[in-house]
């Protein structure tokens, strides 16, 4: 199946299929009111801790060091992509964030955590199920 996840800034104008508008920022963007950004859901769980944000943002780690910790922290609470998820299975979502450089920040990592998840589902859902147990029921008898 085919997905269609969008990356865009939050200052960015608002498109009619921009389809789930997802805030995936910790913090709220400068100098907008929830209103003007027409969106579906602000959803800080999926954005990096603050502490790598924080991090990545001093200049502390590099842009492939703070992706590959980020994924880790993908990696180790999935719960936090069911929602983007969700959204992905319904239609087009678009990512939003107040980088100003959306390359180099969580979203392409995001996006990619995103996809991974939903190939990974897809997979395991056209995998066959295996066959009932009919072991508790009655054999029947070898008498005739």
């Amino acid at each position: 199946m085919s997905y269609e996840i969008v990356l865009k800034r939050v200052y960015q104008p608002i498109e009619p299929d921009d389809g789930a508008r997802l805030l995936v920022d910790r913090l709220w963007p400068r100098g907008k009111r929830r209103e003007s950004l027409a969106l579906t859901d602000w959803y800080r769980d999926a954005s990096p801790s603050l502490t790598l944000r924080r991090q990545y943002h001093e200049g502390e780690i590099s842009n492939a060091v703070f992706a590959a910790r980020y994924r880790g922290e993908l990696r180790s609470a999935p719960e936090n992509l069911l929602p983007l998820m969700r959204h992905a299975r319904t239609g087009r979502l678009t990512l939003l964030s107040a980088a100003r450089d959306l390359e180099a920040s969580h979203l392409p990592v995001l996006k990619e955590a995103v996809l991974a998840a939903l190939r990974e589902e897809d997979a395991a859902d056209s995998e066959p199920a295996s066959s009932p147990c009919f072991g508790d029921q009655e054999r029947p008898s070898d008498e005739t």
